[in-house]
């Protein structure tokens, strides 16, 4: 095999550097398509792999990043233009069949996405729901054919392969019911925004030369005090936080017909965007929820039994979705955290007026301060103080001192061994004195010995008066852990969640603009309050590969 670098033309005339690896041979092969802003050769290992299993495999830097002349503008550049282009450049190639596969994680999932549900004669990226540039071109590349099957529409993949997607700024901005991901979005900004190449590694350095950088106030203006760590200005920084509209992307891929493999780990911020993707979507779709962060990657004192091979699991899925072996349905597997068993998972059939499957879980009820609950420490009434919020980066729980900040409840231990696979919620019957109150819910289990694991985290944003007491939902996101007999299940509610989360100001300001911080008194009322986590009732145990390939 051999990789060559090329320059990819789009419509407005920029070259997109492109690394193409070719397995030996001449016939005509099915191609993999890779569009990051990370660099293209971080993927050269991985290009090697495809073609060593007979695609075409291509890693392209998107425009203005890295060897990619143009202007960078995170998701609202030109990557659907520049994604259909590139994809009517590879079915145009002696070495190709006409068969393409959209590949990508994070950002790069996004590039796959917006490729694959582009419609005809889409302005860049309006499709998505992200507004052009200003040198926007609503051109599109020529392509073979426009329709399924064997033909293939103007500048759209065959299938796409969306890994810890990010959906768009909206949806990496905020939580679902609004508070603001502070620590992510700005380590994301120092690495990646507003520069032609990654410093990973720049948020941890500046913030050891100023350790209460994400403290600063307006959150809008934290780009400015940034920029004096980095020595560069970050533009792009208030723009994230305007962006105000969420979900199109789901809601456009239910309109979609093309085959969808969706990659999520249970332990990945994103992890409820890869779920919503995989169970919007209108064609053949496959969900893969391992025991996995953003980054794919298992702890290396995992045991063997819990390790997947991805790459060898996306040649054989691929090879499937380009072959139309896939049956028209929704379902996949979510790995019971590091036990190695998966456990199947359904959605509804895609066929008209089928109905989906009886579900193998069960909602299991864990009422607060009862016996069998979750017995009331201390806190039911505690105080969210901005000035000293509970922080997102420390496990420990201070003794009552009479001065709680969040309120904690603890689980008798398990009687016995518990799987969980889905969604998990909390429902709180509460009161705040202030205007606007966030209520972050942390759900920790703790082992026989006591060592702490993160479980579950969920954190809405409530307004309403002063006072009034309010049944409040708080979802905990995707479950997917087998938990030992003996285990201990903590709650804590407090009202912020800081540096992951921007601190609520309690005045009813925009946290993102406000400059004055003030104290919230909060109640949590255990009558009417419980835990709801997904049990699996009916233990259906599955092989992950064929499962999704199925």
């Amino acid at each position: 095999m051999n990789t060559r670098t090329v320059y990819v033309p789009t419509p407005d005339g920029t070259a997109l550097a492109t690394d193409v690896c070719l397995p030996d041979g001449t016939r005509a092969l099915p191609a993999v398509l890779i569009r990051t802003p990370y660099g293209r050769v971080a993927h050269r290992a991985e290009l090697r792999g495809w073609a060593a299993n007979g695609f075409a495999a291509l890693a392209q830097d998107v425009r203005g990043r890295h060897d990619s002349p143009g202007q960078w503008h995170p998701f609202r550049g030109h990557e659907t233009a520049d994604g259909a282009a590139t994809v009517a450049w590879v079915r145009a190639q002696a070495w190709s069949n006409g068969e393409v596969v959209a590949v990508g994680a994070s950002y790069a999932a996004y590039c796959a996405l917006v490729t694959a549900l582009a419609a005809p004669g889409t302005a860049p990226d309006t499709a998505p729901g992200t507004a052009p540039d200003a040198a926007g071109d609503t051109t599109r590349a020529a392509g073979p054919g426009t329709d399924s099957g064997d033909l293939h529409r103007d500048g759209v993949p065959d299938a796409v392969i969306a890994a810890v997607p990010a959906l768009g700024l909206a949806e990496t901005a905020r939580e679902p019911a609004g508070p603001e991901r502070l620590w992510a979005r700005a380590g994301w900004w120092a690495a990646h925004g507003d520069r032609r190449d990654s410093d990973p590694d720049a948020l941890a350095r500046v913030l050891a030369d100023d350790p209460r950088l994400l403290e600063h106030l307006p959150v809008m203006r934290l780009a400015a005090r940034l920029a004096e760590g980095l020595g560069r200005e970050l533009p792009s920084w208030p723009r994230l936080w305007s962006a105000g509209e969420r979900g199109r992307l789901v809601a456009l891929g239910s309109a979609a017909r093309l085959p969808l493999l969706a990659v999520g780990g249970t332990r990945d911020p994103f992890a409820d965007d890869t779920v919503a993707l995989w169970r919007g979507w209108g064609g053949p779709s496959r969900l893969l929820l391992g025991p996995w962060g953003h980054r794919l990657t298992a702890d290396p004192a995992v045991p063997a039994r819990a390790r997947v091979n991805l790459g060898a699991l996306y040649v054989r899925w691929a090879r499937a979705a380009l072959s139309g072996r896939l049956a028209p349905t929704r379902h996949g597997v979510i790995a019971l955290g590091d036990s190695g068993r998966w456990h199947s998972t359904q959605g509804a059939a895609i066929t008209p007026g089928a109905t989906p499957p009886d579900r193998p879980e069960a909602d299991h009820r864990w009422p607060f301060d009862t016996p069998t609950g979750l017995r009331l420490l201390h806190g039911a009434e505690f105080s969210a103080d901005p000035d000293r919020p509970v922080r997102s980066d420390d496990l420990a729980v201070p003794d009552d001192d009479g001065r709680a900040d969040r309120c904690l409840l603890l689980s008798p231990p398990l009687p016995r061994p518990l799987d969980l696979a889905g969604a998990a919620v909390a429902r709180i019957n509460v009161t705040a004195d202030t205007p606007s109150a966030d209520w972050a819910v942390r759900l920790t289990a703790l082992d026989p010995s006591g060592r702490a694991d993160p479980l579950a985290f969920g954190i809405v944003r409530r307004t309403g008066p002063p006072g009034e007491a309010a049944d409040i939902t708080v979802p905990l996101g995707t479950l997917g852990r087998r938990l030992p007999a003996g285990t201990r299940l903590r709650a804590e509610i407090a009202g912020h969640h800081f540096p992951a989360h921007a601190r609520n100001p309690h005045t009813g300001q925009d946290p993102v603009t406000a400059t004055r911080l003030t104290p919230s008194r909060r109640t949590v009322n255990a009558r009417g309050s419980a835990l709801h986590l997904p049990v699996v009732a009916r233990r259906r145990y599955v092989e992950p590969a064929p499962e999704i390939c199925r």
